[in-house]
């Protein structure tokens, strides 16, 4: 990959890159140091990479520094923090937006990336097996399992109101 062809791919996948993580993270600050972090990567890999497998490429990198920072972050917790259930039930939601919100919260990792970028950026199953490491049967089962897993949320009126 030429130093052209590095500019193009910030150009071409950063905000997607961006919009990813931020929804995986809901943090900004550190969606932006994730996206950073992959375009660094691919800056000193560029001449093991060739431009056509640059997104998948960014994609990949991106979702294992996503997810190492989870796990860091996971282990930082607050002990005083409010058991799930006792927060829903004094916090009614009204707006749909934030309910989809929680929803995701409520699925893993995975099931939560996979849901994002297929239903969310419009990505194929094989380019989602690319970027996640899965082939695309398992791409798929996973997809329906936390789509179940969301449909099962959404249905329930204490959830939703």
């Amino acid at each position: 990959m030429t130093e052209k062809e590095y500019n193009q791919c910030v150009d071409l996948y950063a905000d997607n890159l961006f919009r990813f993580i931020v929804k995986n993270l809901d943090h900004t600050e550190d969606a932006r140091d994730v996206v950073q972090n992959a375009f660094e990567i691919l800056w000193k890999h560029c001449n093991d990479v060739p431009f056509e497998k640059g997104k998948s490429y960014l994609f990949t990198v991106a979702y294992h520094n996503m997810i190492d920072h989870v796990r860091k972050v996971k282990r930082i917790t607050l002990v005083d923090e409010f058991k799930e259930e006792t927060r829903i039930s004094e916090q009614r939601i009204h707006d749909a937006k934030k309910v989809l919100e929680k929803a995701l919260d409520k699925l893993t990792d995975v099931q939560r990336s996979l849901i994002l970028l297929k239903d969310y950026e419009g990505y194929s199953y094989e380019e989602i097996g690319e970027i996640m490491q899965l082939n695309p049967s398992q791409v798929k089962v996973y997809l329906h399992r936390a789509r179940l897993h969301l449909k099962q949320y959404l249905v329930k009126m204490e959830n939703v109101i």
